[in-house]
């Protein structure tokens, strides 16, 4: 008996028995096949829309594991996907037939609270880096979801709340441990490998392995102060021009953004907002709480709200408020995004008008604020091809029932499309849907730099299950 993989080039690559036997003794953490217990739990993604079958899943123990998974992928041509949190809407974790080099074992988070650093492995959550941090006072700016993989949020860039404080996730990306398509275990900082640390701050899994990221991490709470207010869906477009021009006052420590959603009917929500559409207002002052209840007070009127729970809370509490609403597993997706130039009234009537007229109650039209520290890094610092906009539309679309994909795909391209009169031109690859994401759009005038990077680092394009940037 064998197993089938898929090889980069699409023919059949067999494993006998008697070879997998020999890696399993070779390997420290778990192979998994389609025979094996264990396997159906362990391929299953976030997106639930992604139901991919890898012939073989490395669950990996530590680096020494991904350094042979990466070895047998090259000398066996093998395509090779490569989990870490298994987050990414577009799926680009798994595939089918190929290698899964599966990281989620590795899940270490160690802090150093005298040097401000965090070093997390490839395989953790957000939600596990918060609780760790946050012990000490300290955060690294994240995502808006604590179930979040580390390593996808950081190679793609990284909004959250933190954002406009002290900018995306990979600005405070101080180094990486990494395995490169030879095998090599590198180390990558401003001062080792310096090209390669650049691509990976920004360039997403087109250059290795990632089994550890160093941060700077910041002092924060652990109480901030946070806004979530309720509003209305037949006052929205007054409200959210009322939240832009309040937004545009906001000092850097305003992270903050609007979100067209449907609330379910949890007993854990205020009863006005149960089973109701809402627009909701979102924000986190990231400094002195009292400051913050100050400053964020406007927020909480712009409107006559439904519903506000804002309150001084733990970031970490308010960091994962929205982990029931999105189920691993649960709920088909596919979204799309695009940085908007401003955000005028025309954008605002554009957006509100299709935030309130969704057509699965599921999906979610949201607007960030970008700007702050964002922009104060240069276009050519990272990969990170627009830092000027000042707001970001995300349409992400999101079913129960798989026979709504069709329609709801078509929905949000349609709304995307007709947004880019009011873009500049670039996207959030973080937020982008399977197949179509236009990546040069993500990187603009650095992308033939990431091509030579590419070249250097995986001239064969081992890793190329990604939004792949093709060697030069």
């Amino acid at each position: 008996m064998s197993i089938q993989l898929k090889s980069l080039g699409d023919e059949p690559v067999s494993i006998a028995d008697d070879q997998l036997n020999e890696l399993r003794m070779l390997f420290r953490g778990q192979l998994l096949t389609a025979a094996d217990n264990g396997y159906e739990e362990a391929r299953v993604v976030h997106n639930a829309a992604i139901d991919r079958r890898p012939g073989l899943i490395v669950r990996c123990s530590g680096t020494a594991d991904v350094v042979d998974a990466v070895n047998l992928a090259r000398e066996r041509n093998l395509l090779t996907a490569v989990r870490g949190g298994g987050h990414h809407v577009a799926g680009h974790c798994t595939v089918d037939d190929g290698v899964m080099i599966d990281l989620s074992a590795m899940r270490s988070v160690w802090v150093d609270p005298v040097a401000r650093r965090v070093r997390v492995q490839g395989g953790a959550t957000w939600g596990e880096v918060d609780r760790e941090a946050q012990l000490h006072g300290l955060a690294v700016p994240g995502g808006v979801v604590s179930t979040t993989g580390v390593a996808g949020l950081t190679l793609g860039g990284g909004i959250g709340w933190l954002h406009r404080k002290w900018g995306l996730t990979c600005d405070s990306l101080r180094g990486v441990e990494i395995v490169t398509a030879d095998g090599k275990v590198l180390r990558a900082s401003e001062k080792e490998n310096a090209d390669l640390f650049w691509g990976v701050r920004g360039g997403g899994g087109n250059f290795g392995v990632v089994t550890s990221f160093d941060f700077e991490a910041y002092p924060l709470g652990p109480i901030v102060m946070c806004v979530g207010v309720m509003y209305p869906f037949d006052t929205a477009r007054e409200t959210f021009r009322a939240w832009r021009d309040w937004a545009e006052t906001t000092p850097d420590e305003v992270s903050s953004r609007v979100i067209f959603w449907w609330l379910p009917d949890a007993p854990t929500l205020p009863p006005a907002v149960r089973n109701q559409h809402v627009m909701i207002v979102g924000a986190v002052y990231a400094g002195d709480p009292e400051e913050g209840e100050r400053v964020l007070q406007p927020a909480r009127r712009l409107a006559t709200p439904m519903a506000d729970i804002s309150a001084q809370m733990p970031f970490r509490f308010f960091q994962a408020a929205f982990d029931p609403l999105m189920p691993k597993g649960k709920f088909g997706a596919y979204w799309k995004s695009v940085y908007l130039r401003e955000l005028s009234d025309d954008a605002i009537d554009y957006v509100a008008g299709h935030g309130t007229a969704r057509l699965s109650p599921l999906t979610l039209v949201h607007v960030p604020q970008l700007g702050g520290a964002i922009s104060r890094v240069g276009p050519e610092e990272t990969p990170i091809g627009d830092r000027d906009a000042p707001y970001m539309l995300s349409v992400d679309g999101n079913w129960a029932d798989p026979a709504q994909a069709e329609a709801e795909i078509a929905w949000v391209r349609r709304v995307v499309k007709g947004a880019e009169r009011f873009s500049t031109g670039g996207t959030y690859l973080n937020f982008g849907g399977q197949e179509d994401a236009d990546v040069p759009a993500a990187f603009g005038g650095n992308l033939r730099r990431l091509a030579e990077v590419k070249k250097k680092y995986d001239p064969l394009n081992l890793f190329r299950v990604n939004w792949n940037i093709a060697p030069a």
